[in-house]
């Protein structure tokens, strides 16, 4: 059995274990020791690491001593060497070297970065036995068996294991250290204090960390097995054991702290995933620690539900079928269009469009929705419908002015379409939503023929949905009033053909000149339905 002592460093465990592997020796017949004279051996099962931090710390402000270079792990493009001789060198720390150590050369052990960065990160795990494992993968790599850097490997599950709570551990140091800047600092005292309690030997790795970002900046990061400072030129490592001491709050830190209270949503509260992303034990290094119970009891007090209340309201829930009249609250009618919220469209319209004409206009043409040019204006039939239309009054020997323009619903309903609005049929119940509106227009106005535009506005006069189709061209009254249907403009802006187009238009002119032919004819002439 060989006991190797060394002073817990990897560069010092790596140059041992090189001269162990020239030498042949299996990792059974090796006891590695940490240096007494710096921390005493120290031998503490796996499960133990956090309570025994005592036992190792990081010394990397040590440099190797200059040795002829007979051997080494070669990491591809990283080649580190460590010399295999000059054994007398350890004589007084390394008991029973063996004989041949001194005259071997040491082999050069090829391993892949993958591994290496493994053994560099385990190398920092709490647990005495670390070296006498670390010294195992290698062997069993030196000797062919690569099924040691598996993780179906019994030895390559652990390595994975050391190795990823290593790295969990650094992103915890970047994620949780917290500095405070000191109200008065005397000449080459550090700016910035951090206490930080680290679950593996890392300080030395989070002091580089912090080092390259903090610039000239001068701070100090304790913990309990030591501390690292950084002057702004030089980094310096302590190894003595330490107790937290009282660090003052910066002027900074009451505005953090009313910042982390505005943004604690208590309804959005997931208390486990708190606890795996924020271990406990990092709460008493962090200025907003002592918030954080506080909130927790907030929000299981009560605050989780209220946070919620002001948001039910528009949530869609699921769709009931019933009358839309029953489905209503009590709730006194809008006094204006722009106040209505009898339907859920005002919400993504821009404004609601009245009706245009003169109040006493003896034509009313009634249409489906306004559409995109008519949202943004405010005013009915002003795009491209709007200027065909324009043009079959025209033709239908009209004035537009004599006119009065109208739509059975009054926002405009649309689903987007790369950076267009795209009009989308009006659904019954929001037809039936502006019903009131267009029963108001129609008894301010009393026109004496209504010309409908389509199968909505066709349903939205009558309360009901009828075929377009069976009303084409068959006048009837209704309420006192003439009733004529015909197509929508948008209609034969649909029709790809000129001809279908053409066709669509004349059947609107025919509509429009037969209610102007209305305005004079004899009762008996008009279909009469109830």
């Amino acid at each position: 059995m060989q006991t190797i002592v060394f002073d817990n460093t990897y560069p010092e465990w790596r140059a041992a274990a090189l001269r162990m592997l020239a030498a042949n020796v299996p990792p059974e017949m090796i006891d590695w020791q940490v240096g007494v004279a710096a921390h005493g051996a120290a031998n503490h099962d796996e499960g133990d690491a956090e309570a025994d931090t005592e036992t190792e710390t990081e010394t990397e402000t040590e440099t190797l001593r200059q040795r002829q270079t007979s051997g080494s792990f070669d990491f591809g493009t990283d080649s580190l060497s460590e010399s295999a001789g000059n054994a007398s060198e350890r004589a007084d720390r390394t008991a029973q070297p063996p004989s041949e150590a001194s005259t071997t050369l040491a082999p050069v052990v090829r391993i892949s970065k993958a591994l290496a960065a493994q053994l560099n990160d385990a190398a920092l795990y709490r647990d005495a036995r670390r070296w006498a494992f670390l010294y195992k993968v290698i062997w069993r790599w030196h000797h062919g068996d690569r099924a040691v850097a598996s993780p179906a490997d019994i030895d390559g599950a652990r390595l994975h294991h050391v190795a990823k709570a290593v790295r969990r551990d650094k992103h915890d140091m970047i994620a949780y250290v917290r500095f405070r800047q000191c109200a008065e600092v005397a000449e080459g005292e550090p700016e910035y204090i951090a206490w930080y309690e680290p679950a593996h030997d890392i300080l030395a790795w989070g002091a580089e960390q912090f080092a390259q970002r903090m610039g000239s900046a001068r701070w100090l990061i304790a913990t309990p097995s030591g501390a690292a400072s950084w002057d702004g030129a030089t980094l310096h490592l302590q190894h003595d054991h330490a107790q937290r001491g009282a660090i003052a709050p910066d002027a900074a830190e009451a505005l953090w702290l009313a910042y982390y209270r505005s943004t604690f949503n208590p309804a959005r509260l997931n208390e486990t995933a708190l606890h795996q992303h924020m271990p406990v034990r990092y709460w008493k290094g962090l200025p907003e620690g002592p918030l954080i119970p506080e909130m927790i009891s907030a929000a299981k007090s009560g605050a989780q539900r209220l946070a919620q209340a002001h948001r039910v309201g528009a949530l869609q829930g699921k769709v009931i079928p019933i009358e839309a009249e029953a489905a209503q609250p009590m709730r006194a009618a809008p006094s204006s269009l722009a106040a209505c919220r009898r339907c859920e469209l005002w919400q993504h319209a821009t404004q609601p469009v009245n009706g245009e004409g003169p109040a006493n206009a003896r034509i009313m043409l009634l249409g489906e929705q306004p559409g995109d040019q008519e949202d943004l204006s405010g005013r009915p039939f002003v795009g491209p419908a709007g200027q065909l239309l324009d043009e079959v009054i025209e033709r239908a020997g009209l004035a537009r002015g004599d006119l009065y323009l109208t739509n059975a619903v009054k926002h405009f309903k649309w689903t987007p379409r790369g950076k267009r609005r795209i009009h989308k049929t009006p659904a019954q119940r929001e037809v039936e939503a502006c019903a009131m509106w267009l029963e108001h227009e129609v008894q301010r106005v009393q026109p004496e023929v209504i010309v409908t535009l389509g199968a909505t506005a066709l349903g939205a006069l009558l309360g009901k949905k009828v075929s377009l189709q069976s009303c084409l061209g068959k006048p009837f009254e209704l309420n006192g009033m003439h009733v004529i249907a015909t197509y929508h403009p948008s209609f034969a802006l649909r029709r790809d053909d000129a001809g279908g187009r053409e066709q669509v238009a004349g059947a609107i002119r025919n509509a429009l000149a037969q209610a102007a032919a209305l305005l004079d004819a004899p009762d008996d002439h008009v279909n009469v339905r109830a």
